[in-house]
């Protein structure tokens, strides 16, 4: 998502540092290191993060160094890598006057729990029940809790489930990419349940368009929903994908998880009224783009070997 951010700020003519750990591997950011600033460092370092935002304009807050599904096993990791740094950035940003906002990427998938109206709006309850969700709302808090005391402005983008190219195939975020990864090696698909939990997948590049409307708003110190606005149940999706690679898929379905949330679904009208943005991408034509994608990267690894 960075990577792609990034691209979107350069091309408005904006100066972008990304800031990621140390020995990082560069390779979504490739085509753009003549264009940016690249700074290594620890999240978890205060020399770090105060040499990071020296001269900084506006904070673009992606890092996170979990997901949901490990943040079961081990929740007490999660809020450590994840709350307590972000504390200490945003203890950083307070104090220096230059800067304009911070701009978060919360998870509209986790920090509402499991909805009480579809679709969810930013009014809705929040009652995550899972740990990354519950660090993704306790960082919106402290956020809060810092502009009102040091006068830190901030917008807030509760993102549904980004897919796009660049993402990795066998990590543990976003089903798409794993799914995308099992087809192009063709192995059996597993979905936990029946398919029908439904989701509201948003390409990685009208996320980008959102953060760039985020940085030239007007308003700040509010929060914004981030996606489609439509449901599609895994099975539509699988559907989906077979008309776009042209595969047969195997799948083979098991006993669904006590923690799946049975529908996630965000209402978008605040961020299209306030800010004028809106997806501009089908879920279909997102998929082309990102099996293209996807197809050349093997295409090319084969050619190496």
């Amino acid at each position: 998502m960075g990577s792609h951010i990034a691209e979107s700020l350069l091309k408005k003519d904006y100066q972008v540092r990304i800031f990621d750990k140390i020995n990082v591997n560069k390779k979504n950011i490739d085509h753009l290191v003549n264009d940016i600033e690249l700074i290594e460092g620890d999240f978890n370092n205060e020399v770090d993060i105060k040499t990071a935002l020296e001269g900084i304009d506006y904070i673009i807050h992606l890092a996170s160094a979990t997901s949901p599904q490990p943040s079961y096993e081990n929740p007490v990791y999660d809020l450590q890598a994840n709350v307590i740094p972000t504390l200490c950035l945003l203890a950083q940003a307070s104090k220096i006057k230059k800067i304009k906002r911070i701009i978060f990427s919360s998870s509209g998938g986790t920090v509402y729990g499991i909805p009480q109206t579809i679709p969810i709006d930013e009014t809705h309850p929040t009652f995550p029940i899972c740990p990354y969700g519950i660090s993704k709302l306790s960082i919106e808090k402290y956020i809060y809790y810092f502009n009102k005391i040091y006068g830190l402005n901030y917008i807030v983008l509760r993102i549904s489930n980004a897919y796009g190219e660049r993402q990795n195939l066998h990590g543990i975020q976003g089903i798409i990419p794993v799914l995308l990864g099992k087809i192009l090696e063709n192995i059996e698909i597993e979905i936990w349940g029946d398919g029908k939990i439904c989701r509201d997948f948003i390409y990685v590049k009208d996320v980008s368009d959102s953060v760039v409307k985020s940085v030239e708003a007007e308003y700040c110190n509010t929060i914004y929903n981030v996606g489609s606005g439509d449901a599609t149940s895994l099975n539509e999706l699988l559907t989906l994908l077979e008309e776009v690679t042209g595969e047969k898929i195997r799948v083979r379905y098991t006993e669904k998880r006590a923690f799946d949330i049975p529908v996630n679904v965000l209402k978008i009208d605040k961020i299209r009224k306030e800010l004028g943005w809106k997806p501009r991408i089908s879920l279909k034509e997102g998929l082309k783009t990102t099996w293209e994608y996807v197809k050349h990267e093997s295409d090319m690894i084969a050619q190496r070997f």
